[in-house]
């Protein structure tokens, strides 16, 4: 059932909203006075309450002061005694002595309370005297409500009352208002500027806000070095151990996890031990209500770099752990006293595998030890209740083989699984695996160092991919625990955002809400006026950045020759920059920090580094076919390099150098999995511009071809002379290139001429000096005064120059050589006037297809059906059956997408056709049933495909590195060729959680590219 949308862009006119919350306020008059510019907010809060909800109140009244220029007042209601909870790490971290905030303005504006159910005499006192209802949050997870009430208290005629069933609920009602009236979770990680309001007003509404969608929320800081790691050596005082990640740091990533409505966090760990650096940071995190985990490699709440300096012998449990138990015990005893959830389990040193086999007895023997520690502590009864000491085992790499292989693991323990390091979840719980106690949750990953290669530089998250893995773990009951590897943290903090609102509230965002998510974090961010602007470039970001991981992009990857294909990808990416820059330029200098880290750094960097890639692949033909033109794009890839370094610089120097070192992260020049230690290029090219080519000096190429001519070259017959151009027919591209550049040492005059009326060019004529740039002519066919069927058009291209010697008039192309002629081949074929509407017709002997737009859809069922998912693919979206928890479909009874087809190639006896179906890197969870769609060409028995092969042991499938590095899958099927005329292609997804993106029909004429083929001409 799709999800009702509760919010649209139009929002933001006049009125208040917080990503997905329901708006309280506004700025539009109505209502309760709050605050305006002069006249403070009035926030009361009793001081027994929780510290969390305390120290947050003097957040929103300082957030009121951001917004109107006015700090609010926070009075801290009492009953003459001291304050019955301790709140001295916050103080000592903040530098307050006390939660009371006083105005300076002498106006009074409206009131807040604010308490929580059970803790708040106040709020328990409007509950019994029947002025709010909490009966709908009450005894939940982190719930709230929020009304206006008349007379809540002697002297306040009204207020805004923010009632939590529990301190974090309590908690989140605040920041809801904090965002709502302007103030972003990233003001301070993101130097997101307040937004600025002459008032705000509170509606007289009553929300209710339940329970989140999944209870626990958070990221992992990991893979810290050297950006994170770097930033904290020049802004915090080193450890004893090693660099400063003390609670000074930690508190500001605890108020960005709480603002952002998560609650859970995974410290860095690289060379950090977050219990032992600052004896603050455990407490202090409590005190703000942020529950505390250790990562998947780092048991019982000690991090990895404890056993290092404390620990005595190899972490190796069947041999020492006699050293390792005790180890595990006062892990244990130090986590007691706070909220925390304990990974149990254990692998082997550095994150590594425990063995070279998957031994489940001794795993088994591992959590057996770590169970009779807890109930040591807890006692047996609450180590078995997971709402008393919750325990999770992560599921990551081969840990997985020790679950398939028959491990037993307590139901109270929550099976966290795990994606496979780039976005694909690798497993989820089976029909006999929902009843556990323990749950399910997912550990995912926005960042990551291993094979095939690391990822750590700046963001290439698909949101549609976030969306539609975390849709599916949570339709399949993995929805207790989403833990998400965020890297340095800096910077991604878009998907962070996106991610963590999936997860507090998933039934409002819907398989094609991340453009309407955009425009809403945009507005939020940069202000409304360039929302919609700045969604559509980064929504064309997500697309391009989430084709292939930067650190995997090199010279070859994109087609320089075949479809346009470099240029075209280059073309995307310098129209997102200029965009950016255009939006950048618009905005106040308040707004442009946030607007550089966030958008305009991404996608400059992003373009630059594709710049770079291609433009030394350019170098390297360029040098090849003996184009000047090749030292001239050696300095421009050189330039580029340079450009790369000053947005590091540009970076690291922002906002006085607030974020000094956070990019500095190497990203050019990988030769294997692991990041390079220094920046470094590909390979560059140069040609001797002093000495003239063997060919004279003006040579030809053409579209879809490295050779040129005169001359000889491994790509066409030599001494030829001649170059043929891919076919040209009414129903592909419209036109192709000429390329006409100096090899030589003299300029001279060139001049194009052809025996088809019909061909015209942009240019016919002109000079070219040895430095001058190359020229591109394009060739066109008018299809109006084309003769009918198929024909050749040739062209000849000439040159002329200076003849002061004999020399020179016998080798203007070279001493062997003669004037370069092209071949335009043309098929001037036309469809029959009874072809099917919306049908693809073939051209240069292909069908290329966007799976999304297909001709219909054939069902005999009413329990599944297609969604089109925006964005999802590398280049326009996926389309997938919904409900993600339907049964297997069959060809008979399950829908099939149907697309028209027309062909104009003949048949042969024994032709075959090929028909490659692209998918999104998506992979098995159901080990019983993988991923597979079928296909069917005309009236021929359907084929069904299984793509994916798994392995044991929790291996990784079949070729995995291969489709994670293109992110796609590919796979071909052949059916018989029975000649021109209509066809009939048919594709059914036959598993939910399968993404078709694109379909290639080839008939003899797909070339090698990334991308494939651009979608052929469809008939209205």
């Amino acid at each position: 059932m799709k999800p009702l949308r509760l919010f649209s862009p139009a929002l933001f006119v006049g009125l208040a909203a917080a990503l997905g919350q329901k708006s309280t306020v506004n700025f539009n008059g109505t209502g309760t006075l709050l605050a305006s510019s002069g006249v403070p907010v009035q926030i009361m809060v009793e001081q027994d309450d929780w510290p969390a909800v305390l120290r947050v109140c003097d957040d929103l009244a300082m957030d009121f002061g951001r917004v109107t220029g006015t700090n609010g007042s926070v009075t801290l209601i009492s009953n003459g005694t001291a304050p019955s909870l301790n709140s001295s790490v916050i103080f000592n971290a903040t530098g307050k002595t006390s939660y009371r905030m006083s105005s300076s303005s002498y106006g009074k504006g409206g009131v807040i309370i604010a308490g929580t159910v059970g803790n708040s005499s106040i709020i328990d006192r409007l509950v019994r005297e029947g002025k709010i209802d909490v009966s709908a949050i009450e005894g939940t997870w982190e719930a709230y409500t929020s009304l206006m009430v008349a007379n809540p208290m002697k002297g306040v005629g009204q207020a805004m009352i923010i009632a939590g069933s529990d301190r974090r609920g309590t908690v989140y009602g605040l920041y809801s208002v904090s965002e709502q009236i302007g103030v972003s979770p990233w003001y301070y990680w993101a130097d997101s500027p307040p937004q600025k309001h002459d008032s705000i007003h509170a509606a007289n509404v009553t929300t209710v806000q339940g329970s989140p969608s999944v209870k626990y929320r958070g990221f992992f800081i990991n893979d810290e070095a050297p950006a994170l790691t770097g930033y904290v050596d020049a802004k915090f005082p080193p450890s004893q151990y090693g660099p400063g990640f003390n609670a000074d740091l930690y508190k500001t990533i605890f108020e960005l996890l709480l603002r952002l409505r998560a609650n859970y966090l995974w410290p860095a760990q690289w060379n950090s031990m977050f219990n032992v650096d600052d004896a603050r940071s455990q407490p202090l995190a409590d005190e703000y209500g942020i529950v505390m985990g250790t990562s998947h490699t780092e048991p019982m709440d000690r991090a990895t770099k404890e056993w290092n300096v404390f620990g005595e012998g190899p972490w190796q449990w069947n041999i020492n752990n006699e050293s390792i138990y005790p180890f595990f015990v006062e892990g244990a005893e130090r986590a007691k006293p706070y909220e925390t959830l304990l990974t149990m389990g254990m692998r082997g040193s550095g994150d590594t595998a425990l063995g070279s086999g998957i031994e489940t007895d001794l795993l088994e023997n591992v959590v057996a030890a770590q169970t009779e520690i807890l109930a040591s502590i807890w006692g047996n009864a609450s180590v078995q209740n997971p709402d008393v000491v919750p325990q999770l085992w992560c599921l990551y790499k081969e840990v997985q083989g020790y679950y398939q292989a028959g491990m037993t693991v307590p139901e109270y323990i929550t099976l966290l699984w795990t994606d496979d390091n780039f976005g694909n979840i690798r497993r989820l719980p089976l029909a006999n695996e929902t009843d556990r106690s323990g749950g399910a949750g997912v550990y995912y990953h926005f960042d990551y160092v291993g094979d095939p290669r690391d990822y750590k530089w700046i963001n290439t998250v698909q949101l549609q991919k976030t969306w539609e893995q975390m849709h599916l773990a949570y339709e399949r009951d993995a929805k207790r625990i989403w833990i998400v590897n965020v890297g340095d943290l800096k910077p991604l903090e878009q998907p962070i955002s996106h991610f963590m609102d999936l997860a507090y509230d998933i039934s409002i965002w819907d398989h094609d809400s991340v453009p309407t998510w955009l425009e809403m974090w945009a507005a939020r961010e940069f202000g409304s006026a360039v929302a919609a602007q700045t969604a559509a470039v980064m929504g064309n970001y997500s697309i391009a950045a989430g084709r292939r991981k930067y650190e995997l992009v090199d010279p070859t990857t994109y087609s320089l020759v075949d479809y346009n294909e470099a240029d075209r990808v280059l073309g995307q990416w310098e129209a997102m920059q200029a965009a950016a820059q255009s939006i950048m330029d618009s905005l106040p200098a308040a707004t442009q920090p946030a607007f550089f880290e966030m958008v305009y750094h991404p996608v400059t960097a992003g373009y630059v580094y594709y710049d770079i890639m291609i433009s030394v692949a350019k170098n390297n033909l360029y040098a090849e076919q003996g184009r000047n033109s090749a030292n001239t794009m050696a300095q421009h890839v050189l330039d580029q390099f340079s450009h790369d370094h000053e947005l590091t610089v540009q970076y690291n120097t922002l906002l006085d150098g607030k974020w000094a070192h956070m990019m500095d992260q190497t990203h050019i020049g990988y030769k294997y999995w692991q990041q390079p230690m220094r920046q470094s290029l590909p390979a560059l090219s140069y040609v001797q511009t002093m000495e003239r080519s063997l060919a004279g000096d003006m040579s030809v190429t053409i579209q879809n071809m490295n050779g040129t001519v005169p001359g000889d070259d491994m790509y066409h017959t030599l001494s030829s002379n001649s170059l043929t151009f891919t076919p040209f027919d009414p129903y592909g591209v419209s036109s192709q290139w000429i390329d006409i550049f100096s090899m030589g040492t003299i300029a001279f005059d060139w001049n194009i001429t052809s025996n088809g009326s019909f061909v015209s060019f942009t240019q016919q004529g002109g000079t070219i000096s040895p430095n001058s740039s190359d020229v591109r002519i394009y060739a066109t066919v008018d299809w109006e005064n084309c003769p009918p069927g198929s024909g050749m058009v040739m062209i000849n291209i000439s040159s002329s120059e200076p003849m002061d010697t004999l020399y020179a008039k016998q080798t203007e192309y070279g001493t062997q050589y003669s004037m370069p002629q092209l071949m335009l081949p043309y098929n001037h074929t036309a469809l029959p006037s009874t072809l099917s509407s919306n049908s693809f017709v073939e051209s240069d002997g292909y069908i290329s297809i966007e799976l999304e737009h297909y001709s219909s859809i054939t069902s005999n069922s009413t329990d599944v059906s297609y969604n089109v998912i925006p964005g999802l693919s590398r280049t326009l979206s996926g389309i997938t059956l919904f409900p993600v928890t339907a049964d297997t479909q069959t060809t008979t009874a399950g829908p099939a997408l149907e697309y028209n087809l027309y062909t104009f190639t003949n048949a042969t006896a024994g032709n075959n056709v090929s028909v490659t179906i692209v998918t999104t890197t998506s992979i098995n969870t159901i080990p019983e049933r993988p991923l597979k769609y079928a296909v069917q060409l005309d009236d021929q028995a359907p084929q069904t495909v299984q793509y994916i092969t798994d392995q044991p042991a929790g291996a990784l499938p079949v070729n995995w590195d291969t489709a994670i590095s293109n992110s796609a899958w590919t796979s071909s099927t052949n059916f018989t060729y029975t000649g021109a005329g209509e066809h009939t292609l048919k594709v059914w997804a036959l598993e939910p959680a399968l993404v078709l993106n694109t379909a290639w029909i080839d008939l003899g004429g797909i070339r090698p590219s990334y991308l494939g083929p651009p979608e052929s001409y469809r008939s209205a």
